[in-house]
């Protein structure tokens, strides 16, 4: 864990202030998402503080992170650049982060870590499918290795199909003759 996210929101000024830290891949190892091999990003965490209770988290990512292709098993640089503003309240006794821009902490919490919520920044701002641009930035041996496992889909329509079970199994046609009555 990155100890400067963790903000000591009870004895925070009021203000803003900023928390600048820079992650590499050990800051992804407990999230089993997505398989970081290295990790570049620096963070950016504007915290304001606008009553006793209520806080602004303003969240800036900027970096690379490099993970496995999907197609090749090669690495793959992905540009990180996101940010993310949330709202935080401390009322009540209960966690409450159902709501996308309001997050509601306890009031007898005296720190908030904001690793989550960074973590949770730059894995979303990743793309779903994580492929090199064209096949042809991918390990072209992988890539003859799958081709030379892939199957040919057979197009699915009844006249292949009947052609093909008399040719295949003449013994149905007895079967097929009663369906027809």
């Amino acid at each position: 864990m990155v100890d400067a996210l963790k903000l000591k929101i009870k004895t925070l000024p009021f203000g803003t202030h900023a928390v600048e830290c820079h992650l590499d891949e050990s800051f992804f190892e407990a999230d089993e998402q997505i398989e970081v091999r290295r990790a570049s990003v620096d963070v950016t965490l504007n915290v304001t503080r606008k009553s006793d209770n209520t806080y602004r988290l303003e969240i800036d990512c900027y970096g690379t992170i490099t993970t496995a292709c999907d197609r090749c098993l090669d690495d793959l640089d992905l540009p990180v650049d996101a940010n993310y503003c949330l709202n935080v309240e401390q009322m009540g006794n209960e966690l409450d982060d159902t709501n996308d821009e309001l997050l509601i902490v306890p009031e007898d919490w005296r720190e908030l870590d904001a690793a989550p919520l960074v973590r949770d920044t730059v894995l979303l701002a990743l793309p779903m499918t994580h492929c090199h641009d064209s096949e042809d930035e991918c390990n072209a041996d992988m890539l003859e290795a799958l081709n030379s496992h892939r199957v040919e889909a057979v197009p699915d329509n009844d006249e292949q199909t009947q052609s093909e079970t008399t040719v295949t199994d003449p013994r149905w046609e007895a079967l097929k003759k009663l369906k027809q009555q």
